[in-house]
């Protein structure tokens, strides 16, 4: 997941006092989780929230007990959205402060900074954030959805909804690219046709000769794998053209940072998306995390699909931990290729031993005066495009990103 996104949520997200600073324990005294995200910088409306929720999942664990006898500790570190920091600071987590589990990354390219000497210094490690797909990795563990398990719920319903003729606009880099493929894989799989695909730079802002293409073309359905804060700016322009209302939209992307409070409820009402997170999700579930969050940081505007996502990750450690009754690291991996599962906000999450990503429910969704209804949920999507390529179990040595063919 690649975003540049300044600070058009600047200000949602408190952090706490200690969050850009390491701090050092005895591995005899304390667990020490690793955690390296972007908590100021471009990318820092994902990176706040994500570290506030490994936070407070860490503080719930220590209330109960923490792990293994000893309290949880976090050696946490903001890389000013900096690229180049990400492997300074997974070298310093691993080599210095000897952490037993690393929690980080937002970008696919931050990720991949990080896996590598994670799996050299064979540090747990997991990733949180919806991506492309494709990674293969036993060292790995992947809690966000791939295209294929919120793309293949999303692009049926909305085609029911609208049309059989679809029109795709999507972020020309690697996320966007996948995607728009998977969405043409199940427009077509479900009786449609793709009449446009244009791709656009992640600093395109002006959508005026796109926008006027699309009224040519005439389709039924818009869906829209647009990323970042310039992006944003092609649903505004659409709604100021008066086509929200005649053309029906969906989105991959739109809401994982809690864009559509950017956009006015005229603009976003009735945008088509897919995740495992809504704060409307009635849950018992949720409704503990939203308490919880609300007690820890007073308001709870800030939570969004990448904060449930970590916060979800750090627990479903903590359970593996536990089965284990160790902090060694193949003895964590064992379990948690078990296949097992926590109740978290977003629902049920379960891990796939094949590929270490998570199986997710995923609830279908429509923005309602700046919120996510849930429509529909859909329990326990299976990572499908990975599963095509990634087999741990028949390859336990496997170390690739592979580009998924569709």
């Amino acid at each position: 997941m690649s975003l540049d996104r300044r600070a058009f949520l600047g200000g949602t997200a408190a952090m706490t006092g200690a969050a850009m600073l390491p701090s050092f324990a005895s591995a005899a005294e304390t667990i020490k989780l690793g955690s390296i995200l972007d908590t100021s910088g471009i990318f820092d409306a994902y990176g706040k929230p994500m570290d506030m929720a490994m936070r407070l999942a860490v503080d719930e664990v220590n209330a109960s007990g923490g792990l293994l006898g000893k309290q949880v500790e976090v050696s946490g570190y903001d890389t000013q959205s900096d690229m180049a920091l990400y492997s300074q600071y997974a070298q310093q987590l691993t080599r210095q402060d000897r952490v037993d589990v690393v929690h980080g990354g937002i970008l696919s390219a931050s990720r991949e900074a990080i896996r590598q000497t994670m799996r050299k210094t064979k540090t747990l490690y997991f990733y949180n954030v919806l991506y492309e797909g494709g990674v293969c990795d036993r060292n790995i563990f992947i809690n966000g959805v791939t295209p294929a398990q919120q793309v293949e719920a999303l692009v049926p319903y909305a085609m029911k909804k609208a049309g059989k003729k679809v029109y795709v606009l999507a972020a020309d880099y690697n996320y966007g690219q996948i995607t728009a493929r998977w969405i043409q894989k199940f427009v077509a799989d479900n009786g449609g046709e793709t009449v446009g695909l244009d791709f656009f730079p992640l600093d395109v802002s002006d959508f005026g000769s796109t926008i006027a293409k699309i009224q040519t073309a005439a389709p039924d359905l818009v869906i829209a794998p647009l990323v970042g804060g310039a992006h944003l700016s092609f649903f505004r322009q659409w709604a100021a053209a008066g086509m929200k209302d005649r053309i029906p939209l969906a989105s991959t992307t739109l809401g994982v940072g809690n864009e559509q409070l950017v956009l006015t409820p005229e603009e976003g009402n009735g945008i088509m998306v897919a995740y495992n997170y809504s704060q409307q999700l009635d849950t018992p579930a949720n409704a503990a995390f939203k308490a919880s969050w609300l007690a820890a940081f007073g308001d709870n505007s800030n939570i969004h699909e990448t904060a449930v996502s970590t916060y979800q990750g750090v627990k479903t450690w903590a359970k593996a931990v536990e089965m284990a009754g160790s902090l060694d690291r193949d003895s964590i991996i064992d379990a948690l290729e078990t296949g097992i599962s926590i109740e978290g906000p977003g629902g049920k999450v379960t891990v796939d031993p094949k590929t270490h990503h998570a199986v997710l429910d995923v609830h279908l969704m429509e923005f309602e005066d700046q919120r996510m209804k849930v429509i529909e949920t859909l329990p326990q999507r299976q990572p499908i495009d990975t599963q095509s390529v990634c087999d741990l179990a028949a390859s336990p040595n496997d170390n690739t990103q592979y580009e998924i063919q569709i």
